[in-house]
Formats: C-alpha cells, sequence, structure tokens
C-alpha cells in the first residue's frame, strides 16, 4: 500500500523541508529571493546549503551536483563529492553557500553558436533558487542556469526566467488599471502531457537505427497498426501497468504531480499528464520526468523511445503545452466568468493573446521546430504547420459580435439528457473541443499542441511569456494615458481583435481547404526546420527579445546557429545510420535470400523440368530488381553527403542541403528497403519487425 501523501515531494528540499531545517531568519531571506526576486546574502547561502548538505545525506547522498539545461535538448550535470580533505589524512562531508551558488563546467563543449570558442572553455553555473532542489541516485540535484565566461547565456533556463519576469510585470501594470491594485506578480502556469512508447529492450538492442537516432530508419508497416482505434484508452497490460505503478511513484517522490496515465492511439503508445504548475517548475519537473521515464523502464527490461516518430505508419509522440495565467493573489486571468462578453479583464488578455500569436506566428512555429516534429506536423495525429487559434463556438460567437458591433445573446450551459434514468445529467459546455488546432482554448488556459514529445518546453513558453508581454505592454503604454479607462480598454479590444481575427480559425485544420484558405489570410506554412529558423532573425523578432530582455541579439544568432546545426547533425547521423544497415545488413541479407531461392530453383529443376519453379524465378527477379535499385539509391545518399560537406560555413544553406536533398535521398533508399523487407523471409530479414516492436510488450 502506497501512502502518497507521504511519498510525495519525499526526495525534493521543498518549502516544508526548509521551513523545519533553516533558521527562521533565513527562511524568511530565502522566501524572499524566491517570491520578490532580492538578492541573497552569502551568510543565508551558507546556512541553506549545510541544511541541505545535510538532509542530502540522510538520503544517502554523497555528491552534489549543478543541474543545467544547456542547448543540447537534454540536461547535464557534472557530479562533486562532498569530501573536504583534513589536515590528518581523513575527510569531512561540506558545503559551502559559495559551491551552492556557482559552478564551473566547460561552456565551450556545450553548443554555443560561436559564442565561445574551443580554446575558451569557461562558463558558470548560477543556482536558481526558485526550483527545488531533489535527491536522486546518490547525489544532490541544484537546478541552475548557464551562461559563458563573458555573460551570455547558454541555457533554457535563464530566458525563461527573464520572460516570466516580463509578463509578470506588464500583467500587473494591466490589473493595476483595472483596479486591481493588490495584484504584485503575474505567474504564467503549464502542465505538459508527456506522450511516449514502450518497446522491448532486446528488440531495441537488435535495431542500430534506434540506438543511434531514437527512430526506425527502415521498417515495413505491419498487418495491423491503429486502424481499429483499440489500444486508445484501452486495458493496459501487465508489464505496462507495472511500469506505470512504478514511474508514478517515483514521480511523486520527487513531487512531479502525475495525475493521468492512459494508451495512447498508436499500439505501444501511452501518456503521462501532470497537474499544471509554475512554469519553470513545470519546465524542470518535465525534464527530470523523461530521465525518470527512461531510466524506469530499465526496470522491466523496456525502453522509453520519446522521438517524436520512431514508427513510421502510426501516430507520433507530443506533448501538450497547457499554458495560462495567474496572479499571486490566486485568480486564473485566463477564466472566462460566468459572462465572458462583459468580463473586460478577460477580454483584454485574450485580445493581448490573438495579437501575440497572430504577429509572432513565425517564432511560436520555431519554438517547436526539430528534425523529430517535422515528422508529426501536419500528419493526422498533430496540427498542421499553420498556426492558428481554436476559440470554440462561444468565445468565437462573442469575437464576432466585438468586432461587428452587435450584441451577444449567448446560451447558458445546457444539460445532458443522457436518456437512462440511473444515469445522471450533467452541464452541457459551452464549447466543443477541436484536437485539430495547433493553439485551442480549453475552458481556461491555452493548449498549445504542436510540440513534440522530447522538445524542452522552456523554448515555446520562452516565446508565450514574451509575445504576451510584448502585448500587454502595448496595451497599458496606451490605456495609461486614456481619460476613460473602460471605454478606451474596449475599444481597443474591438480594433486588436478585428485587424488579428485572422489567426482564429475553429475549423478542421488537416483539411486541404484550411490551407489554400490560411494562404489567402497571409498565415505562415513553415513545414521544415530550416525554413521555420529562417525566419529567427527577422528584424521584428529581434526587437522583441532585445527591447524585452530575453535575448541579446548575440544569443538570439547563437541559438539560430545552434538550431540549425543541429538539424542538419541530426539528418547527418540518420544518413549515415542507413548506409550502415544498408551495406552491412540488409544487402547481405537479401542476397542470401535470393542465393537460397536460386539454389531452392535449381535443385528443383535438376530433379525434373516438371517441377514448377514460377515462384521462385519472381522473387528472385523482383529482390534483385530491387537490389540493384537499393544499391544505386545508396551511392546517391553517400554522394549527397560528400556535397554537404562543401557547405558547412553557410548554415543556412547547409541545413537547407539537408533537407531538401540528404532527407529526400534517405526517403527514396526506405522506400525501396521496405519493399524489400515485405518480400525477404523473417529469418533472412536482420532485424526485429514493425510487429514485433510495436505488439511485442
Amino acid at each position: 500500500m502506497v501512502n502518497v501523501p507521504e511519498l510525495f515531494g519525499s526526495n525534493v528540499f521543498n518549502d516544508e523541508t526548509m521551513r523545519d531545517r533553516l533558521p527562521k531568519p533565513v527562511y524568511t531571506a530565502l522566501k524572499k529571493t524566491i517570491q520578490d526576486g532580492e538578492a541573497l546574502d552569502i551568510s543565508v547561502a551558507n546556512s541553506v546549503a549545510h541544511a541541505m548538505k545535510e538532509w542530502a545525506i540522510e538520503k544517502g547522498c554523497t555528491h552534489y551536483t549543478h543541474w543545467f539545461q544547456p542547448l543540447t535538448g537534454v540536461t547535464a550535470e557534472k557530479h562533486d563529492s562532498f569530501i573536504t580533505p583534513q589536515g590528518d589524512g581523513n575527510v569531512i562531508m561540506s558545503f559551502s553557500g559559495k559551491a551552492l551558488i556557482k559552478g564551473e563546467p566547460d561552456a565551450s563543449s556545450f553548443p554555443s553558436g560561436g559564442i565561445r570558442a574551443t580554446f575558451e572553455a569557461r562558463g558558470y553555473t548560477a543556482w536558481d533558487p526558485t526550483s527545488y532542489a531533489f535527491a536522486k541516485d546518490g547525489t544532490l540535484y541544484i537546478p541552475t542556469a548557464f551562461c559563458s565566461y563573458t555573460g551570455e547565456v547558454l541555457d533554457k533556463k535563464t530566458p525563461l526566467l527573464r520572460s516570466m519576469e516580463r509578463i509578470s510585470k506588464e500583467a500587473v501594470r494591466i490589473l493595476h488599471l483595472l483596479g486591481k491594485t493588490d495584484v504584485t506578480r503575474v505567474m504564467t502556469t503549464v502542465g505538459p502531457e508527456q506522450e511516449y512508447f514502450l518497446i522491448d529492450k532486446d528488440m531495441y538492442d537488435a535495431r542500430p537505427d534506434l540506438i543511434y537516432t531514437g527512430r526506425t530508419l527502415f521498417g515495413a508497416k505491419a498487418p495491423k497498426g491503429q486502424e481499429l482505434d483499440d489500444h486508445y484508452f484501452g486495458s493496459i497490460k501487465t508489464r505496462v501497468s507495472q511500469y506505470m505503478a512504478d514511474l508514478d511513484k517515483e514521480l511523486w517522490s520527487y513531487g512531479i504531480y502525475s495525475k493521468t496515465k492512459h494508451n495512447e492511439v498508436a499500439p505501444s503508445q501511452h501518456e503521462v499528464a501532470p497537474i499544471f504548475t509554475t512554469t519553470n517548475l513545470a519546465v524542470d519537473h518535465n525534464e527530470l520526468m523523461m530521465d525518470v521515464m527512461q531510466k524506469v523502464a530499465e526496470k522491466y527490461n523496456l525502453v522509453c523511445l520519446l522521438h517524436e516518430k520512431p514508427f513510421a505508419g502510426v501516430n507520433g509522440s507530443g506533448k501538450h503545452n497547457n499554458w495560462s495565467i495567474s496572479t499571486n493573489t490566486g485568480e486564473n486571468l485566463l477564466s472566462p466568468g460566468k459572462n465572458p462578453a462583459q468580463n473586460l479583464q478577460f477580454l483584454l488578455f485574450l485580445a493581448a493573446i490573438v495579437k501575440g500569436v497572430d504577429e509572432y506566428q513565425d517564432l511560436l512555429r520555431i519554438s517547436v521546430a526539430s528534425a523529430g516534429n517535422d515528422h508529426r506536423l501536419g500528419a493526422n495525429e498533430a496540427p498542421p504547420a499553420i498556426i492558428s487559434m481554436f476559440l470554440g463556438d462561444e468565445l468565437g460567437a462573442i469575437v464576432d459580435s466585438i468586432t461587428e458591433g452587435t450584441e451577444y445573446s449567448g446560451e447558458s450551459k445546457k444539460k445532458m439528457q443522457m436518456g437512462v434514468e440511473v444515469l445522471p445529467d450533467f452541464k452541457k459546455d459551452t464549447t466543443d473541443r477541436n484536437r485539430t488546432s495547433p493553439f485551442a482554448f480549453t475552458g481556461n488556459r491555452f493548449e498549445f499542441r504542436m510540440l513534440g514529445s522530447s522538445v524542452n518546453v522552456a523554448s515555446p513558453n520562452i516565446v508565450l511569456n514574451t509575445v504576451v508581454a510584448e502585448e500587454l505592454k502595448q496595451f497599458a503604454d496606451k490605456l495609461e494615458k486614456a481619460d476613460d479607462f473602460e471605454s478606451a480598454a474596449k475599444s481597443l479590444v474591438a480594433k486588436t481583435l478585428k485587424e488579428h481575427g485572422r489567426i482564429i480559425f475553429n475549423g478542421n485544420n488537416y483539411s486541404d481547404e484550411w490551407v489554400v484558405e490560411a494562404e489567402k489570410r497571409g498565415l505562415l506554412n513553415l513545414k521544415s526546420v530550416p525554413q521555420a529558423v529562417a525566419h529567427y532573425l527577422d528584424e521584428k523578432n529581434i526587437k522583441l527579445f532585445t527591447e524585452n530582455n530575453v535575448f541579446s541579439k548575440e544569443e538570439l544568432h547563437a541559438r539560430y546557429e545552434v538550431d540549425l546545426e543541429n538539424y542538419a547533425k541530426i539528418i547527418n547521423i540518420e544518413a549515415l545510420t542507413m548506409v550502415d544497415m544498408a551495406k552491412k545488413d540488409i544487402i547481405p541479407a537479401v542476397t542470401a535470400f535470393v542465393r537460397e531461392l536460386t539454389d531452392t530453383a535449381l535443385s528443383k529443376k535438376a530433379l525434373s523440368d516438371a517441377i514448377p519453379v514460377e515462384l521462385e524465378t519472381k522473387l528472385v527477379t523482383s529482390l534483385s530488381q530491387k537490389l540493384v535499385c537499393f544499391s544505386n539509391k545508396v551511392e546517391e545518399l553517400e554522394n549527397s553527403l560528400i556535397q554537404a560537406v562543401e557547405l558547412e560555413n553557410d548554415v543556412q544553406a547547409y541545413a537547407d542541403f539537408y533537407c531538401d536533398t540528404v532527407f529526400a535521398n534517405m526517403q527514396e533508399l526506405r522506400a525501396i528497403g521496405d519493399a524489400m523487407e515485405t518480400e525477404t523471409s523473417s529469418e533472412y530479414w536482420p532485424y526485429p519487425s514493425y510487429g514485433e516492436m510495436l505488439f511485442g510488450v
């Protein structure tokens, strides 16, 4: 029997633990730092460090690490022990405030987009007191920011914290104009749903493509996929259920609000979803969650796949970003209330978001851009690459009435009549959900559904926070000068919604008609990483980030370089893996099978001309022709990789070439390889099939 309240947060140096273990003045000073951003005195840091160390040792820790989020897409950690030598040859366990506050990893070994050279190694990590430290695997983990020796940020956390400060400041200005002067701080909150696949480790170990790239580069479809929709919300298999139960316990011990678990649409695909929390903490929790998911899987001889598209032909995995805004007085600013048409506060924030999403649709697309996510977007499992907003029937009608200057006469919630006496009647929501929309309003939050399953959720939230902060700033600048605030605010809402209504679309985002309509509206359709990231350095985007102090121009350019280089490197690794698999495994396997078929046919002929050999002849002919084509495509792919080297000095052209030429060659090679798999005996085919992997757990 699991005592969840007792287990929850037991491995976290959380507020309750700090209150119990820190002297009251120290605890008070630390809370002021966390809540109000006040500077932390070194004496306070020393006291916190000592208490942390004592607590961590009780949890079995011998080391500590500054845990940070560089531009690699994963977290980083360097472990140092608590031991301090004494003059008598013995050691004591100590941890200073200085060691807590600052660490020094090698900055040149992480992506920097040219900010740091190899010979310029120094970089710093700085303790983030707004995110709790935790004990894991014998080490005290301290969440930190990461910057270069020259001060430029090289991580995801620092710009996220900057963006959170910006939206707080501008939202407070608006709320004070509305008379809510008791509000001193506004927080964005996030609840990121996490999709993933589980497959048997023995099968994973037999697939070089999964090992090197996280996705299958070859693989014919299984006879059964997700056509029957029988896996979604279906009964959870015993082995998977045990994994999920163990995962929940681990996550709860780290203070992660794991709430929901279920089977997803594709076979062997599942989801875990937390309750929302403050964005900075939600980001740290999600990074920790992905690490724990993969480690818990090892206990059950499973592998947790977090790639966006590990299997072709079935749904890939996403990560829905449920984003909202709340005050320090406990009010959700995206809650429409009982009468949203008359809720001026809600309409102001809604208008700011509509304007921001419309003006910076390119940045929202960039924030979710990755080589893996390119496989998902636009398929019938994820939104298209076109950014649009879904507001639903009720809000859509309210927006129409505002922009058209007509009276809104909304209906109250209706009761759902189930038609069976034993079943309860309940109130029907005023709007349906649109699962095809990239950015959908879902009651009291927006669900940004374009994120891939492996993305660091800091990226889209940096953009969301900054964009909305900018729009709120523009609103506040105008409204603070108004003689009649209410009249000016209503006019501003109407003008904004009318000018930016093109971004609102409540229909089917998967339809071909929408692609045509979106183009007419002037909406962007950035289908690939190179297409999207090219807009990073547009003048309006540089202005947005620099004026809001989220990125400097140099930091923004670095991210542009890193994103394009990373894309090219991923495609390069995938292409090299395909060539390796083709030459070392697939061509020899198919050749051996053709040889057996030929020998069988010759043996039959030797016995009697009357014995039919049409089957063997047909297969030998078909596979032999495909082998020639396959070998030629391998050569084409190798040549394209050689050509790519010539473009290395132009990062945009380099990424474009990998997208347009190398990836296209990979697709052609795969098509032939998958066709050969369907004709080759399973005894000869060198890898576990889709059927074995997807239905083998």
